[in-house]
């Protein structure tokens, strides 16, 4: 009798969650209809992500496409969604389109070098990074994935370099990776 009260309780509380995301997104589409240009549909777009709603925020991120195909900031917030929503290949897409269309755009290749990195494409993921320390010779973020890209290709020693680079701009994080993978 006890199990079939935690069971039940567990399914009323999916339920109820499941109704409240349900007129959460209910909510949103209703705001749609009043969203016109494309600066409405952005902000409703990033409302949406703000609020956790990836798939109602790309929703809204594919409406200003619909309009303005290259609209960089649409392109990379749909990117970073999809990201979040595990769609790699869809968010190296967008961050492929942001980039070509601003060659100098760092968290573009920051962005998409992350996701080639979750796809173990690592000589990829290296390849953006190394841009990104071409633009921007101290971002400590591109030093630390860099080096998670290399350790997976067998770099340790370039890892530990890119950690230990990262640790001297002040970034705390690289302090504790150097020590959990023991370089020197």
């Amino acid at each position: 009798m006890k199990a079939s009260l935690n069971t039940t309780g567990r399914s009323l509380f999916f339920l109820s969650v499941m109704f409240i995301s349900t007129g959460i997104r209910a909510q949103y589409m209703a705001e749609a209809i009043h969203h016109t240009t494309v600066q409405e549909l952005f902000e409703a777009g990033e409302k949406a992500d703000r609020a956790g709603d990836r798939v109602i925020a790309i929703g809204f991120y594919e409406q200003v496409l619909n309009k303005e195909p290259t609209h960089v900031n649409t392109l990379l917030q749909r990117g970073f969604c999809r990201t979040i929503q595990k769609e790699y290949p869809k968010a190296i897409s967008d961050f492929t389109a942001v980039i070509s269309q601003k060659k100098d755009h760092s968290w573009a290749y920051t962005s998409r070098g992350s996701a080639y990195a979750k796809l173990d494409k690592h000589d990829l993921a290296i390849a953006d990074f190394n841009k990104v320390l071409q633009l921007d010779p101290k971002n400590e973020e591109a030093f630390n994935n860099r080096g998670w890209s290399r350790k997976a290709t067998g770099d340790m020693k370039g890892a530990c370099k890119d950690w230990s680079s990262s640790k001297q701009m002040g970034n705390a994080e690289a302090k504790i990776i150097l020590k959990n993978n023991r370089c020197r």
